[in-house]
């Protein structure tokens, strides 16, 4: 009986490690989202193989022991790969960004999360599904007088910009073509140095292919803007997603590693980071931190500061 409880444990646990791995034969969309779990599954393979190594102590439960264990292995290899270096961290900000998914359906918790953004001393503010907040973007342009979104009701009410200064240039576009305008371009001028940013919020990965045709737009955005940038939003995946780790090293774009988790706000650290903050040499990340309060959303927020490496020497704000 021993024997025949440890054979089906080892093909459940086989097969599950296999759908993992399918991540280094192909990029299937179905599983995407899968993938940006390696890590947490992982932990969940390797906590089976020793119950399986319990119950019986055979060479094959080893192996996938060891298999379970490189999973995770490559898994915080991936992540270190867009980690910047530490020179930023005691060096005065240029300026701080904040970029949150309040979430759609957020209204009863509206007035909370405005006093919140107006209260976090962002010189930038990054609003995804920002529809809830229609009847309070008065009170939001006075504390931010300059704005990108939401200009005409609640039905275009989605992606909002908010700056404390002028924007230098700005345009709204679409990625892909399962949603509109969810790609904000705009550069902002920091103490006479002009930073490019960029909010994009994705489709969620196991929609179809939609995320990779709104990733190769996005690619070709990036790559015509010259100069310091900032690429924040919602991507609906880890940077362990294979679809996102090809885009990041493309755009060679950076963050600090470990990233705050965002999703599911209820697992709290234990969670994943879906939400991200990038930047481009010569920007770097001076912080990066999830906000206190989720305020309702099925997302945690997040606020960076930034500073500018110039040969070596970093720009303070002024």
């Amino acid at each position: 009986m021993r024997n025949i409880i440890y054979w089906i444990l080892c093909a459940f646990l086989t097969v599950a490690i296999a759908i993992v791995s399918l991540r280094y034969v192909t990029n299937f969309w179905l599983l995407s989202f899968v993938y940006s779990f390696q890590l947490h599954l992982g932990v969940v393979f390797v906590a089976a193989s020793l119950v399986i190594l319990a119950v019986k102590r055979q060479i094959y439960g080893f192996i996938l022991l060891l298999v379970s264990l490189l999973l995770i292995a490559h898994g915080v290899v991936m992540l270190r790969e867009f980690s910047q270096d530490g020179r930023a961290a005691d060096t005065p900000p240029l300026f701080r960004l904040m970029s949150f998914n309040i979430a759609i359906d957020n209204w009863k918790n509206s007035t909370e999360i405005t006093d919140m953004v107006i209260a976090s001393n962002a010189d930038v503010v990054n609003l995804l599904e920002a529809k809830p907040l229609t009847f309070h973007l008065q009170q939001l342009f006075k504390a931010y007088p300059y704005h990108i979104g939401c200009d005409s009701g609640k039905d275009t009410c989605d992606t909002l910009v908010l700056s404390k200064r002028p924007f230098v240039s700005r345009q709204v576009a679409s990625m892909g073509s399962l949603r509109k305008n969810r790609l904000v371009i705009s550069s902002v001028d920091f103490g006479g140095e002009t930073i490019n940013l960029v909010s994009a919020h994705l489709t969620k990965p196991y929609f179809d292919d939609f995320q990779m045709a709104e990733l190769e737009d996005l690619g070709k955005v990036l790559g015509s803007i010259d100069g310091p940038l900032v690429l924040s939003g919602d991507f609906n995946s880890s940077v362990i997603a294979p679809s996102i780790q090809g885009f990041l090293r493309e755009q060679k774009l950076i963050t600090i590693v470990p990233e705050p988790a965002t999703w599911p706000v209820a697992a709290g650290a234990l969670g994943i980071a879906i939400d991200h903050i990038f930047a481009r040499t010569p920007l770097h990340l001076r912080s990066l931190k999830r906000l206190d309060d989720n305020l309702g959303s099925n997302h945690a927020g997040l606020i960076a500061e930034f500073v500018l490496d110039k040969g070596g020497e970093t720009s303070p704000a002024k």
